[in-house]
């Protein structure tokens, strides 16, 4: 997880990677599940997490694949494809009718693995409010 933080260069303390994870392994009901790629000799080389939600529009549940990191080293080797398969495999056990994911505008070459599996861009803009700061009434 640390180094999917560093690609997108953001520092979240190491507790709190922790404490997602281990949120995740108490109660993957009901927040979610965490994927993890291993090399033979046990080495992470990737991971993915889902989360689950409701889609109101859809009446239904939904899976959101909040991550999906493949290390340098394992890059182009079918791990992308295949710990997004396993989401949606997860997603289908928990009852999901889809499985939604964003991407940096930039990130081609995922962008180029999420078209071969059939997935499909959504028309949605997507905004966030940080919730550390007082809300602006403008």
């Amino acid at each position: 997880m640390r180094a999917y933080c560093d690609f997108y260069e953001v520092d979240p303390a190491d507790a709190d990677l922790l404490g997602m994870s281990r949120a995740l392994i108490a109660d993957p009901d009901r927040e979610g599940v965490q994927l993890i790629a291993r090399a033979p000799d046990g080495t992470a080389v990737g991971f993915a997490t889902v989360f689950w939600t409701w889609q109101t529009l859809d009446a239904a549940r939904l899976a959101v694949m909040n991550d999906l990191y493949v290390a340098p080293e394992s890059r182009g080797s079918g791990l992308a494809e295949a710990l997004i398969r396993a989401c949606a495999d997860a997603a289908r056990g928990h009852g999901a009718h889809s499985l939604g994911w964003q991407t940096a505008l930039d990130n081609d070459r995922a962008q180029n693995v999420y078209d071969r599996l059939g997935a499909r861009s959504s028309k949605w803009l997507d905004y966030e409010l940080a919730l550390d700061e007082p809300a602006s009434s403008e």
